[in-house]
C-alpha cells in the first residue's frame, strides 16, 4: 500500500500545477494467451493510469498479483512460475502520447504512446495504440497490443510451452477522471 502511495503521488507530480491531469485507479488490464492446447485469460481491475493532457505524458502501473484467472492453480503458476511477482510485483508504462488530442471536443482519435514497458525486470522500448473516446466528461483510453514473453525473459517450463502461446494478447481500459486538487 505504501509502494502504491508513493508511485501515485509521483505520477501526480509531474506539472501538476499547470496541467490538467486525468486518471483512472482501477483501469482494466486484460491478457489472452491463446494456444492449440488451451487459452488462459486474466483480468486485473486495480490498474492505475494517468494522462497530463497538456504534457501528453502517460503513466501506467499494474500490480501482477492482481490479475484473477478463472482457477486459482492458474494464478498461482503465473505468480510463481512464470511472472515471479514476488520478485517483480509490477509492470509499468511511462512514456508520451504522439497526437495532439482535443479533450473538450466529443469524438474518438486513434494515438499511439511511445515510452518505455517494464516487466518481470526488463525495460524494453515501445509504441503502443490506442484509442481516446470523448463523450462529455466521460474520457476513456482503450489499448490493445502483443506482447513476446522472450522479450522480457518470461520462461515457460519445457512442459508447458504448448499450453502457453509466445506473445500474449493484452487490453487496457481506462475511464480517465479528472484529477481534482
Amino acid at each position: 500500500m505504501k509502494k502504491s502511495l508513493l508511485f501515485l503521488a509521483s505520477l501526480l507530480a509531474f506539472n501538476l500545477v499547470h496541467s490538467q491531469v486525468y486518471m483512472d485507479k482501477q483501469a482494466k488490464s486484460h491478457f489472452l494467451s491463446k494456444s492449440s492446447l488451451e487459452d488462459i485469460e486474466a483480468t486485473n481491475k486495480t490498474s492505475v493510469f494517468v494522462l497530463d493532457a497538456s504534457s501528453g505524458n502517460v503513466q501506467a502501473k499494474v500490480q501482477i498479483k492482481a490479475f484473477k484467472f478463472a482457477s486459482s492453480f492458474m494464478e498461482e503458476h503465473f505468480n510463481e512460475n512464470y511472472m515471479e511477482s514476488e520478485k517483480y510485483p509490477f509492470a509499468t508504462f511511462k512514456g508520451k502520447v504522439n497526437e495532439k488530442v482535443d479533450l473538450t471536443k466529443d469524438g474518438e482519435t486513434k494515438v499511439t504512446c511511445t515510452g518505455k514497458l517494464e516487466m518481470h525486470g526488463v525495460t524494453q522500448d515501445a509504441t503502443l495504440p490506442g484509442t481516446l473516446t470523448v463523450k462529455g466528461s466521460d474520457i476513456t483510453l482503450t489499448s490493445n497490443f502483443k506482447v513476446k514473453l522472450a522479450d522480457y525473459k518470461i520462461k515457460v517450463p519445457s512442459l508447458y510451452v504448448k499450453n502457453i502461446a509466445e506473445e500474449i494478447a493484452v487490453d487496457l481500459t481506462a475511464a480517465l477522471q479528472a484529477f481534482k486538487k
